[in-house]
Parts: C-alpha cells; sequence; structure tokens
C-alpha cells in the first residue's frame, strides 16, 4: 500500500468513527497488531492483537454515550500516518462532556496495520513517523 494510499484509508476510517462506526478499519488490524495507549491517557496499556485491540475498544465505548473521534489533519511520511484526533463525548453514567485533542500514529506494513499508537503533541507525532516540524510550526 502506497503512503498515499494509507492516508486516504486512515481518512476513511476517521470518516466512519466520526459518524459513531467504530468497527470501521478493524479488517485492516494484522492478526499480531499492536495499540499502545501512553501513561498519560486514561487506560495507559499495550494491546496486542485483534481480540485484544477489540475488547480495549468496548470498554472505553461503554463508558461513553455519543462519542465521536474524528480526523483534523492526516499526515503521512515512510510506512506511517500521523493523525490529529479530536474526540468528544458525553460520560454514560456522569453525563460529564468531555472534549479532547491528541495524535495517532498508525503503521502499515504491506496493507495491514500493524500499530497504532496514541500521543499527546504533534512534535512526538511528526518524530513518530520520522518528519523533522519545520521552525516556528508549533501546532498542537
Amino acid at each position: 500500500m502506497s503512503l498515499e494510499n494509507a492516508a486516504e484509508v486512515v481518512r476513511a476510517v476517521y470518516a466512519e468513527w466520526a459518524r459513531g462506526n467504530f468497527r470501521a478499519g478493524t479488517e485492516l488490524y494484522d492478526p499480531h497488531a499492536v495499540l499502545v495507549i501512553r501513561e498519560d491517557f486514561p487506560d495507559a496499556g499495550v494491546y496486542v492483537g485483534r481480540d485484544e485491540i477489540r475488547g480495549y475498544m468496548r470498554r472505553f465505548l461503554a463508558d461513553w454515550t455519543d462519542a465521536v473521534i474524528e480526523a483534523e489533519d492526516v499526515l503521512g511520511a515512510r510506512d506511517s500516518v500521523a493523525v490529529a484526533v479530536h474526540q468528544h463525548a458525553t460520560g454514560s453514567g456522569s453525563g460529564a462532556l468531555v472534549d479532547m485533542r491528541y495524535w495517532q500514529v498508525w503503521t502499515f506494513r504491506g496493507g495491514a496495520v500493524i500499530r497504532i499508537e496514541s500521543v499527546r503533541g504533534r512534535a512526538e507525532a511528526l518524530q513518530a513517523v520520522g518528519v523533522q516540524e519545520e521552525p516556528g510550526d508549533s501546532r498542537q
């Protein structure tokens, strides 16, 4: 899969997630795909394989109503795609509104996703995909 195709595929997945279809994209996961949720996120951990990733998503989504996860920007380099993510939802028990922005880095091998990692900032995401940030470009 070319980098351009990978970026388009990732855009399509987030378009579905923005509509609430969180099953979208799971067919892309390698059987041994890794989901990394860094320590500065809730439910931090490393989830290995399709079943663990699905389990994480089920538990995550159970806590929210009206969850939306959408892409605001998609940048690609080498075999990875960095996505500026906007996530908002309502706590299913508390009714609390949550609105957060972060980045996810998708790494492909062939046509399969082998790793997705959530990071807080643009600089971390760009570093993960091997892109040097331009001086003065400190957008989050």
